[in-house]
């Protein structure tokens, strides 16, 4: 399990992000549509998973916009944000701020995506949400870069991610 700090709180996350080198397993999230998207929906596209607790603080907005800003360069990827916020809220977030290079997407039905990876809060205030992290993959769904961000306060190296596009 990850250690992680909230406003320097430790907490602890269920597991450990995928590693370097594997290829991410398949997933069942809901888009803002409310339509199922799964790693297929996905394929041959190099993606990057913005993943974070919710829409409605302010480190997670600000990597959202960070994400969307960057989209627009990048050939060939997705930008894929996930959180347990409803679609609803996602969709609200999207439309008040502009946003629309970026794919919402939400873990709020049983919280499968944050077992699976390892990423689900499992103590401490924001216990049952997922854990601010970066997850990015190439063509093949082959992971090519995480972080795993060890306060939840701070945002991602997105520098780091971004280069991780150019392997």
């Amino acid at each position: 399990m990850a250690k992680i700090t909230l406003d320097g709180t430790p907490i602890k996350t269920i597991g450990e992000l995928p590693a370097i080198g594997s290829h991410i397993s398949d997933f069942k999230l809901v888009a803002t549509d409310l339509s199922t998207k799964t790693l297929a929906n996905f394929n041959g596209s190099r993606l990057i998973l913005n993943i974070f607790p919710s829409v409605n603080t302010g480190v997670c907005s600000a990597s959202i916009r960070q994400f969307n800003q960057e989209a627009n360069r990048l050939e060939n990827t997705k930008i894929l944000c996930i959180s347990r916020d409803l679609p609803f809220v996602q969709d609200q977030f999207c439309a008040a701020e502009g946003l629309k290079n970026i794919i919402m997407l939400s873990d709020f039905k049983n919280g499968d995506f944050g077992k699976d990876y390892g990423l689900l809060i499992t103590s401490g205030a924001f216990d049952a949400l997922l854990s601010r992290s970066i997850i990015v993959t190439d063509e093949s769904g082959k992971v090519v870069y995480t972080e795993q961000v060890p306060e939840i306060a701070q945002e991602p190296n997105y520098k780091s991610a971004l280069e991780a596009l150019n392997i």
